[in-house]
């Protein structure tokens, strides 16, 4: 028995092609509204300034260190509140996917698409490559501080003593660096629940 097809069939039955997630012609001009009607996609897309932004699938050890986070930020909330990888989140007029967010059980548990921001106490991003890590330490940050998120988490994965961890609280409309540690320290802090860790164990 031959493994080709038969004579015709892939003419009668092609293979499907990829869906185009938006119009090539349009680079701009977007809104939550569009960004909610996109098709499910391995890649993560962001809406910044009216823009898409498309990031791929988190490399394995991006991926891994934000289950590590995830893990430890879920023992440290109230039972009220859950720690989520990769929630659709709205901010202002800008959807965006962080690697970790803690917000209120009830939400998650009604099936919500989209979560507003007013309603997450914290979020993290694992730095991206590229030109992602502009969007992590610059475009990003901002945003969640203007839409009021109280706690603000970074973890770098580039150079020494990795993975490094840096936390943020909410000092007005600004975040100000509450605490830091590297592999092998331990980070601690009480509020707005209490964390503590050696940053080595988010690749546990």
């Amino acid at each position: 028995m031959s493994a080709l097809p038969i004579e015709g069939w892939l003419a009668a039955h092609p293979p499907p092609t990829r869906a185009a997630l938006f119009p090539l012609s349009r680079l701009s001009g977007y809104t939550v509204d569009d960004w909610l009607k996109l098709p499910e996609s391995r890649e993560r897309i962001e809406l910044i300034d009216g823009s898409f932004q498309v990031s791929p699938a988190p490399m394995g050890l991006r991926a891994l260190c934000a289950g590590g986070l995830r893990a430890i930020l879920a023992k440290a909330v109230k039972p009220d509140l859950v720690a989520v990888e990769t929630v659709n989140m709205m901010v202002g007029e800008d959807g965006l996917i962080p690697d970790v967010a803690v917000l209120p059980r009830a939400l998650v548990m009604s099936r919500m698409v989209v979560f507003p921001a007013s309603e997450v106490l914290a979020v993290a991003e694992v730095v991206s490559l590229g030109s992602g890590r502009r969007r992590d330490y610059e475009v990003k940050p901002a945003q969640y501080a203007e839409a009021g998120i109280e706690v603000f988490i970074r973890v770098e994965l580039e150079g020494a003593d990795i993975p490094r961890v840096e936390v943020f609280r909410l000092d007005g409309q600004a975040y100000e660096l509450a605490g830091q540690a590297r592999a092998g320290e331990h980070l601690a802090l009480p509020e707005p629940f209490p964390i503590s860790f050696d940053p080595a164990e988010l690749l546990l």
